[in-house]
């Protein structure tokens, strides 16, 4: 058993620990707070903005529209693109989303290349051996479009000089404070999702598609909202990512506080019993003591006694 000493450090090292997981949740609580406002501001416009894209992935001799939209013949590489956080004490946020990048593409068909949005994401494929062709990281913690533009730049410019024939996007979606779930999504060629609510509409049996009017021509239109479009899908994926991060993190140094809290109700507990067993002993050896001085005096008494 540890003596009283031994358990009183460690209670204050817990208490410590418990003091700085405290103070990494309120941060956190507050960063959540503002992510998710961020989320749920430019979720609209990310949302019409893919199904813009989508409405324009389902006409008729899409790869004549642009090129961004065309279906490569033979599929020589592929990249893909993987939001991480910079920092751990997440709990399993960056475990989590390289482990579904493992799910996802290990026994993909085709070569495959990375991006990495953070330095986890980077350093877990690095060490895992995964190619990691270009890394982003140290990103403002509210990052703007302007911030976060070069990754779908990257993307686009990789696609038309044929250096990937499609790329994919590996993100976290935030649902709510508990739930933060990985999700994959071709960002090009764009990928046309024929769902009756995004594409159509119905009356008498008959497809109603929506009509545009281009200006001031459709080539010039296409070549401007198709790269920004996809750019802003990279943007909202990191948004998601981060609310997502910040959501993990707050609830991981929330639980990490209550078992340290714990931890140090059951440390003083055991400290109370070590101080308890050291006093019952001090007492008993006090108590011994007083007795064998008892008896020694007797006995010197007693000794006395006969030699008079």
């Amino acid at each position: 058993m540890p003596n009283a000493r031994e358990v009183r450090l460690r209670i204050r090292s817990v208490k410590n620990i418990s003091q700085v997981t405290r103070a990494l949740q309120a941060v956190s609580a507050s960063k959540v707070r503002k992510a998710q406002q961020a989320v749920l501001h430019t979720r609209p416009y990310a949302s019409k903005a893919w199904q813009v894209l989508q409405h324009i992935a389902l006409q008729p001799g899409r790869a004549a529209l642009h090129p961004l939209l065309t279906e490569r013949q033979e599929i020589k590489n592929t990249l893909v693109i993987v939001i991480s956080g910079d920092r751990g004490l997440a709990g399993a946020y960056n475990t989590n989303i390289v482990r579904f990048v493992h799910k996802e593409f290990d026994a993909y068909p085709h070569p495959v290349q990375y991006v990495t949005v953070g330095r986890k994401g980077r350093d877990l494929l690095l060490r895992q051996g995964k190619k990691v062709v270009a890394e982003f990281s140290d990103l403002p913690a509210a990052p703007s479009f302007a911030d976060v533009s070069a990754i779908g730049r990257l993307a686009v410019d990789d696609f038309l000089s044929g250096k990937v024939d499609e790329v994919y996007l590996v993100y976290t979606d935030f649902i709510n404070m508990i739930r933060q779930i990985p999700t994959k999504k071709r960002l090009l060629p764009l990928e046309a999702e024929t769902t009756e609510q995004q594409v159509q509409a119905l009356d008498g049996g008959r497809k109603l598609t929506a009509a545009y009017i281009y200006e001031p021509s459709e080539e010039e239109i296409l070549d401007e909202i198709i790269p920004r479009f996809t750019a802003l899908q990279v943007y909202q994926a990191i948004l998601e990512s981060l609310a997502s991060e910040h959501a993990a993190r707050m609830v991981a140094m929330k639980n990490a506080t209550e078992n340290a809290t714990e931890l140090a109700g059951l440390l003083q507990l055991e400290y109370n019993k070590v101080r308890q067993q050291t006093i019952t002993n001090e007492m008993l050896d006090i108590a011994g003591g007083a007795e064998a001085l008892a008896q020694a005096t007797a006995q010197v008494e007693t000794n006395g006694g006969k030699h008079g």
